[in-house]
């Protein structure tokens, strides 16, 4: 850059650059519009080597740029669970906060309770069967032997995604059971509410919602996968629903047990005499063998609802775990059975959320590493193969995605370049993920390499739109399939060979590609040949003809000093030197393309294009009359037999590994040619 150039920098980088005053002093200082149109020009200059400067350093910085976003992406997901378990943790410690609040008020309670005695359960039950005359749809509700009111009240329901009100319900606690029963906008006679729902106590479980306008005097009923949120009236009734809530699970859990325990000595007293011979006797005592009363069985229930709820996914398989360990060599009784079905329905529950984890709707950012974690626990519980399905099409969603935010760049390498950092990358990442969880499973192997090929065709699809849709040119098309397999051949270092799959995919395409090329360079040497006045090169100056020694040498021909003259002259025609140097640029993409699937297809074409050179010798040996002409044509010939034709054949026979007969075979008659150029027989 000039010095006015990096004055005009300085200033315009300057803290204290002034724009409007700085163009009132140009206007001032310059003679004419002349000045001003050269000032302007500097300016523009600097602007767009700014520009320049800038995109080299984007182009510089790419890798780190894409590595940073990762690393970002990563951090992001973090700080997301971070937030999460902070979050459950605060309601932990408020809950247990709250817990010790109402220690005192307890034993306040228990003085009033001393007092005024509670009523008893027939007095509950007529209060009851009152209220419940009041519900349309509950007529069988009283059936059950037993069942009294505890407690019940108005509550707002809300919807848990968006928090809008959705009706206003009256809720009725019972000693097993909740019964939400909606209001009734046109009342008949007695009857205020409709049946809208009946739970049993074990079947749900209760969760405080924090208070955070406007969601404030809320809680949570969880009977998975659904859940449903109820406001209450203020914060003192609120935190009577919770308390009472918890208090009646805990005395239907103790009264279930007592009841269980009470059953146990009686079960085997009597013994029925079986009066068939074939009959095996059934020992008596294989209740009393299995002892389910720990605390820790008779609570396991509502201890998985727990770990559920708070998506401790890990503390509930080790629950499982244990109980299994526990229940191992067991005999099956019925007590055992009834217990086996409530885990199960758990097991289903904890399943059900972990499907869910590993859908492709959910948020698919963090990397396969964040799938772990579902994965691993769908393994605990037996269901790899479920977990082998669904961690692949997350990934799958996951490259997918990937593919189609890629910004279409205008120069094709650069986004071939992205595609294959992007796609392989990603296809690594996924394998060695894929490896450390289900090391243990070898028959998931063969879902990963057929998913490996559904996930290569996503990824050919794009290559070849951009690639071969576009109709790029042959060395282009040549050097990004040569970028593509580059980096497959990286997945080697984990075992995985996905070459013959990507080549099989662009064999299609790249057949098209050679025969486009093809018809390209025979339509153009059709056109030389058609204005072919057989006369010497002239190229006028010493570089050209060096740029041209050097064109040839790169071609493989070394000796072509032969066929130089003086004063820039060469000894060759124009038309056979243009189709030397397109016919070996041919040659050299199309063996960079090469496969054994497109042998035939790239030999013939060779083929097709050296015979329409050879036929046009050819020809015009056997139309000149003059001797002078025929000998220039004749050295043509030989300069095509002797330096081009044995060139192509040794090229090929590096590349590809074997020889050509039909090269060998089509240089055998044009040597018939040249040794006898008054042969009227046809090369055809």
């Amino acid at each position: 850059m000039t010095d006015t150039g990096n004055r005009l920098r300085k200033l315009l980088e300057s803290p204290n650059f002034d724009p409007q005053s700085h163009v009132k002093q140009l206007s001032q200082q310059s003679d004419g519009d002349r000045d001003l149109q050269e000032h302007r020009q500097k300016i523009q200059t600097l602007a767009d080597e700014t520009a320049q400067n800038l995109k080299k350093n984007v182009y510089k910085n790419y890798r780190q740029f894409i590595e940073t976003a990762k690393e970002i992406s990563y951090l992001e997901s973090e700080m997301y669970q971070l937030s999460h378990i902070l979050t459950e943790q605060k309601s932990i410690m408020e809950s247990i906060t709250q817990s010790l609040l109402s220690t005192d008020k307890d034993e306040t309670a228990k003085e009033m309770l001393a007092a005024f005695p509670k009523e008893t359960e027939e007095v509950k039950q007529r209060t009851l069967t009152t209220l419940l005359e009041k519900v349309e749809g509950c007529n069988n509700i009283m059936d059950t032997p037993g069942r009294y009111l505890v407690y019940n009240g108005d509550l707002l329901e809300y919807d848990a995604d968006n928090m809008s009100q959705i009706q206003k319900v009256h809720a009725f606690l019972m000693n097993d059971c909740l019964l939400i029963a909606t209001w009734l906008a046109n009342r008949r006679g007695a009857v205020k509410y409709k049946y809208n729902a009946l739970y049993d106590l074990e079947s749900f479980a209760v969760v405080n919602v924090k208070d955070n306008p406007p969601m404030k005097d809320m809680f949570k009923i969880l009977m998975f996968p659904e859940s449903r949120i109820f406001k209450a009236e203020n914060s003192k009734i609120k935190k009577e629903w919770l308390e009472i809530l918890e208090e009646t699970k805990k005395n239907k859990v103790a009264k279930d047990k007592h009841k269980k325990e009470e059953e146990v000595p009686t079960s085997p007293v009597r013994q029925e005499v079986s009066t068939n011979p074939f009959d095996v006797e059934e020992p008596l005592d294989s209740e009393e063998m299995v002892d389910l009363s720990p605390e820790w069985i008779q609570e396991l229930p509502e201890d998985l609802d727990v770990c559920i709820a708070q998506r401790d996914f890990e503390g509930a398989v080790d629950l499982l775990d244990k109980l299994n360990e526990y229940l191992k060599e067991q005999p099956v009784s019925p007590r055992v059975k009834e217990l086996r079905g409530k885990v199960d329905e758990r097991v289903r529950q904890l399943t059900e959320v972990l499907v869910f984890e590993l859908s492709p709707d959910r948020s698919l950012r963090g990397g396969p590493k964040a799938t772990r974690r579902a994965v691993s626990q769908l393994i605990r519980l037996g269901q790899s193969t479920k977990a082998c399905e669904l961690f692949l099409k997350n990934r799958a969603a996951a490259v997918q995605t990937a593919i189609w935010q890629l910004r279409i760049e205008g120069a094709t390498l650069l986004y071939i370049q992205k595609l294959c950092n992007i796609f392989f990358t990603s296809l690594l990442e996924t394998a060695r993920e894929f490896e450390m969880d289900f090391a243990g499973n070898t028959g998931c192997y063969s879902a990963f390499v057929v998913w490996s090929r559904s996930v290569m065709k996503m990824f050919v699809d794009a290559f070849s739109k951009q690639v071969f849709d576009s109709k790029e040119s042959l060395s282009m098309a040549a050097e990004c399939v040569n970028f593509a397999s580059e980096h497959c051949k990286q997945l080697s270092e984990i075992g995985l060979d996905l070459t013959f799959i990507l080549q099989s995919l662009l064999v299609k395409d790249i057949r098209a590609a050679l025969q486009s090329q093809k018809d390209i360079i025979i339509e153009a040497t059709k056109h030389r040949n058609s204005e072919e006045m057989w006369r010497r090169m002239n190229l006028m100056t010493p570089e050209a003809l060096a740029k041209l020694k050097e064109e040839m040498r790169s071609c493989g021909i070394s000796s072509f000093d032969q066929y130089t003259g003086e004063d820039c002259w060469v000894n060759l025609s124009y038309t056979i030197v243009a189709f030397t140097k397109q016919m070996m640029a041919f040659l050299e993409e199309g063996l960079k393309l090469y496969f054994p699937e497109l042998h035939m297809v790239f030999l013939e074409s060779l083929r097709e294009i050296i015979l329409v050179a050879v036929q046009h010798v050819d020809y015009s040996l056997r139309c000149e009359q003059e001797t002078e002409k025929k000998a220039f044509i004749l050295q043509n010939a030989s300069f095509l037999h002797e330096m081009v034709l044995p060139v192509v054949e040794r090229r090929f026979e590096e590349g590809v590994g074997k020889p050509a007969k039909q090269l060998q075979d089509l240089r055998k008659s044009s040597r018939t040619v040249r040794v006898n150029p008054d042969s009227t027989t046809s090369l055809v």
